[in-house]
């Protein structure tokens, strides 16, 4: 079964070969510390990465942990990164595939059955909305409450008490159907709040996706997602994570710590300026006054007590020290010296720093794994997440991965 992208709006759905009618996707990452953006075009071959046709970045004004506070300084942000971004690649951008992340942005699981439709009992594709749908009717109260799902992710399939062994139980023969799923959930104000700065910039929003998972798009491999891994995003203020197995997202966490936690412990370890910190971290300073060994000491404490958080999450999913592909690690973050032998000494695990391939002819080089959430905006555009094995993508989100969105202009106030 391929996978195919649903949008709901009202009481209809369409299904939109989005591959084909779009030439030039745009992904706009509002972080904490930085909006950015990238301009992609098609690929020639659809198991390609995106061209970059331009990229713009602006500071993040009225954001906190990654929600908004102030929706004019924030709509302000995107407005000065979208027109550097259109000046470079010289294209007038009107609408945009959006990133939503920040500490607003959880997990929640549910179990789901449904009664086969068809008199035979053979399972179709109609049976897997249903069983979804009944999944979502499971969650507790509390998971919804002021939240909306970004995506539904079905981890495992059961036809009448006995699991399904691989990806599809379409064609098989049953009477009730079962799915254990992952529910990615964000704060509906949140949601809300940063659709109407984008579209205060004078932009229209296309749709929004999870910004770990639209990292994952271009920071992990198929191998890496394929035999487990997880992905840390460490932004200025949020600390990201997304577990792989099996080629699916199994866990999403976002901890309200990040990059700007070990220049304020520089600061106040040494008692100097923030700005001076920034570079402390960064290593950028020679012939520094203070000794390394107590730099390196106060990033090293900071930065062990980021990883012990999503050495707990793994613990508390089962996959402590199971993750064969390793930590990867990528946003602002992930340039501090020595974060990567930090990250495989606390998790126990192999660890890198995430490398992030343009597509063939694209005109610009990115500079660093902070890129990785604007980047695969661009492929969520492109493809809504279909299996590259479909001859759909480069992404790599396998055939279970069936994203079910709510429609963009549901979250307008």
């Amino acid at each position: 079964m391929g996978v195919q992208w649903r949008a709901q709006s009202g009481a209809s759905s369409k299904t939109f070969p989005l591959l084909y009618m779009q030439k030039i996707v745009t992904g706009i990452d509002v972080g904490s510390y930085h909006v950015k953006v990238v301009i992609a075009s098609r690929p020639d071959h659809p198991r390609d990465a995106p061209k970059i046709l331009g990229t713009g970045y602006a500071e993040s004004r009225g954001m906190k942990q990654g929600y908004i506070i102030s929706i004019p300084e924030v709509s302000r942000s995107i407005a000065a990164a979208v027109a550097q971004a259109s000046k470079a690649a010289q294209v007038k951008v009107r609408r945009a595939y959006v990133g939503v992340g920040g500490v607003g942005l959880d997990e929640a699981f549910a179990r789901g059955e449904t009664v086969v439709e068809r008199g035979d009992s053979e399972l179709t594709a109609r049976d897997i909305p249903r069983v979804l749908t009944a999944a979502e009717h499971a969650l507790a109260p509390t998971a919804l409450l002021n939240r909306r799902v970004l995506h539904t992710i079905p981890l495992r399939y059961g036809v009448d008490g006995v699991r399904v062994m691989g990806r599809s139980p379409i064609g098989l023969k049953g009477v009730r159907l079962s799915a254990e799923t992952l529910f990615i959930t964000c704060l509906e104000r949140h949601v809300s709040d940063i659709v109407t700065a984008v579209e205060e910039a004078g932009i229209e929003v296309e749709d929004i996706a999870a910004s770990p998972l639209a990292a994952s798009f271009v920071a992990l491999s198929k191998t890496q997602k394929r035999v487990g891994c997880v992905l840390a995003n460490i932004g200025s203020e949020t600390l990201s994570i997304i577990v792989f197995e099996d080629g699916i997202p199994v866990s999403v966490r976002v901890f309200p710590v990040g990059a700007a936690d070990i220049t304020h412990d520089i600061a106040l370890g040494l008692r100097i300026p923030p700005e001076e910190a920034e570079q402390l971290k960064q290593g950028a300073v020679l012939g520094s006054p203070y000794p390394q060994r107590k730099v390196d000491d106060i990033i090293s404490r900071r930065v062990s007590d980021m990883f012990k958080l999503v050495e707990a999450q793994l613990k508390k999913i089962g996959k402590s020290e199971l993750l064969p592909a390793g930590v990867v690690l990528t946003g602002g973050g992930s340039t501090v010296q020595s974060i990567g032998d930090l990250a495989k000494a606390v998790l126990k695990l192999p660890s890198r720093v995430a490398s992030l391939s343009e597509g063939v002819g694209s005109k610009v080089h990115l500079k660093d794994g902070s890129w990785a959430v604007a980047y695969g905006l661009t492929i969520w555009g492109f493809t809504q997440g279909e299996d590259p094995d479909n001859n759909q993508t480069h992404s790599g989100i396998t055939d279970a991965l069936r994203v079910l969105s709510r429609w963009f202009k549901k979250f307008l106030p």
